[in-house]
């Protein structure tokens, strides 16, 4: 069998230099028999954003799939689960409903890693609500990373949507995923449809 692809998509206002990003990357590199790994730099327009991943996912229709979506990308991520047979999603921190948390944000922004400023506009908020689901069809396609102490968002709304999905619930941390490397031989088990997640041991929180 093929081994999978591992695409990681970044959050809101992040880029592929992201941390999570590079330990992910780093670590493929020094396992290459797992699978390929890509982290495209996605627009800030989220339909674009969407555009650009559903090209990759479908250029690999014949393999399997792995999405690991940070905030912003666990929403993106979703949506694109829902539609393509071949993905499977594990979600770190992920945005739940993000036009409502990005309203607060309307307006200049800059990207913290690539410069770029651009303007933050209600179309940006219609495009997010048009990627919205009341719920998934399958929820052992979806693997659930979150820290209590994430400041950004609401840790329990991503755990009351996948309730059904396997789940580790870490108190402290922050919204970054504090010790993100710990939990990177969990994903690659959940890419061969294996559940082995660690103890959720607490860590401090981070502001």
């Amino acid at each position: 069998m093929q081994s999978p692809l591992f695409i990681y998509v970044h959050g809101f206002n992040s880029s592929p230099s992201s941390v999570k990003a590079r330990l992910l990357g780093a670590y493929m590199k020094t396992h290459p028999e797992l699978g390929d790994y890509c982290v495209p730099a996605l627009s800030h327009w989220p339909a674009e954003a969407v555009l650009q991943l559903e090209k990759i996912i479908t250029e690999h229709a014949d393999r399997r799939v792995v999405l690991i979506g940070s905030s912003l990308g666990g929403y993106y991520s979703t949506w694109l689960t829902e539609r393509h047979e071949n993905c499977r999603t594990v979600l770190v921190n992920p945005a739940v409903y993000p036009y409502r948390l990005l309203a607060d944000w309307l307006g200049e922004n800059q990207n913290i890693y690539t410069a770029e400023h651009y303007t933050l506009s209600p179309e940006h908020l219609h495009q997010l609500e048009s990627f919205a689901l009341g719920g998934v069809k399958d929820s052992s396609r979806y693997l659930l990373l979150v820290q209590t102490g994430d400041t950004t968002l609401d840790y329990q709304e991503a755990v009351a949507f996948f309730a059904g999905s396997p789940q580790f619930v870490q108190p402290g941390g922050s919204h970054g995923f504090d010790r993100f490397e710990d939990l990177i031989p969990a994903i690659v088990a959940f890419a061969n449809n294996k559940i082995d997640l660690p103890e959720p041991v607490p860590l401090p929180a981070s502001f």
